[in-house]
């Protein structure tokens, strides 16, 4: 099989491209960097931003140099996981990394599979659990649940991921979208860090009521998540797939054990969402004013995923691509590692 991988300097993306050369794969990477990720082994990488079309002549004429100077033969797939992932940018930065991203990477898709195969590739879209969420607890979800309407969803990373899809579905040839869960694991960027901010400043706040109901969340580890990519181009998957470690927990439980292994001890306040959520609306409209769109402290999408319980039901991807590959035991196991080894200056 030979691939080529969108945003394979990445979090996500890194782990993707070990997981497919471990499959004895060959996967051309592509990113905005210079060079590529000295970690994702690579047999070849272009740089392109992909806010500008992969079809114009150069860089088509860039990326087909690198595919055969670099594999054993044509493509097989794509894989499109180069995103904006950031809770909060300016609006117009998601349309073009993730939308416009998006349609660039099918353009050139459909365009090289006629020209090699006579046929687009397959292409396999990795989106977002957040396409389906509401201000509201959710429980077991299944990839039937209605999205909400464009206007409706609950930020503009989540629009954006949700015109990814209707590009992908409208895609002539073979594609699969594929929604992963909350990513955690070691390496991450986006998640953990925000949470580890918060209670390194020595607070950890808790937005759930000592009577209500606790939070419950689904999480997914980045191997699971990369695991799962690969298996789905490996099966040749269509549709539409939910995917998660399928071991849910409860949030703040488990954040309090985590900072207690990382070693960091913070004290819980109970703030009510409602409180908090209006607060951070203040401090989204006063840097998308002010501040050129700088990431406020805490968001009102952040709000909701410390406050409301989002849980999967995964029975589609536990069937048709099987079980989630890395534990969250391990994946935990993995962060308290990189912790400790960044911690005291040495390589994890």
């Amino acid at each position: 099989m030979r691939l080529l991988l969108t945003g394979s300097n990445g979090f996500l993306g890194t782990r993707i491209a070990q997981d497919a050369v471990a499959r004895g794969w060959e996967v051309i990477g592509l990113g905005r960097t210079a060079r590529p990720n000295p970690t994702s082994p690579v047999a070849g990488y272009l740089s392109h931003d992909l806010a500008h079309p992969l079809t114009e002549p150069i860089a088509e004429g860039a990326l087909t140099r690198v595919i055969e100077s670099s594999l054993s033969g044509p493509l097989d797939a794509v894989v499109h996981a180069a995103a904006l992932a950031s809770p909060f940018a300016r609006p117009s930065e998601y349309v073009a990394a993730n939308v416009r991203g998006t349609e660039h990477v099918a353009g050139w898709a459909h365009l090289y599979g006629h020209r090699e195969h006579g046929e687009p590739l397959p292409l396999a879209f990795v989106s977002s659990s957040s396409v389906v969420y509401r201000d509201a607890d959710q429980l077991d979800l299944t990839e039937d649940a209605p999205t909400p309407r464009l206007p409706d969803q609950v930020n503009d990373y989540s629009r954006s991921k949700l015109l990814g899809e209707r590009i992908t579905r409208a895609y002539p040839g073979r594609s699969v979208v594929l929604r992963p869960r909350a990513i955690i694991g070691a390496g991450d960027t986006v998640l953990l860090p925000r949470i580890l901010r918060l209670a390194e400043k020595g607070v950890l706040p808790v937005l759930e009521s000592r009577r209500g109901p606790r939070v419950v969340v689904d999480l997914t580890d980045v191997g699971t998540v990369a695991h799962y990519v690969t298996e789905a181009v490996a099966r040749g998957a269509s549709g539409t797939y939910h995917l998660t470690n399928a071991e849910p927990v409860e949030l703040y439980p488990f954040a309090l054990d985590l900072l207690d292994r990382l070693g960091i001890s913070a004290r819980t306040v109970r703030i009510p969402p409602r409180l908090l959520r209006a607060g951070s609306g203040a401090g989204e409209w006063v840097s998308a004013r002010f501040l050129g769109y700088r990431e406020p402290p805490i968001t009102r999408f952040g709000v909701s995923v410390l406050s409301r319980s989002k849980t999967f039901d995964v029975t589609r991807a536990l069937t048709d691509l099987g079980a989630p590959a890395v534990p969250l035991s391990r994946s935990v196991e993995e962060i308290v590692v990189e912790h400790r080894a960044r911690s005291s200056g040495e390589s994890p």
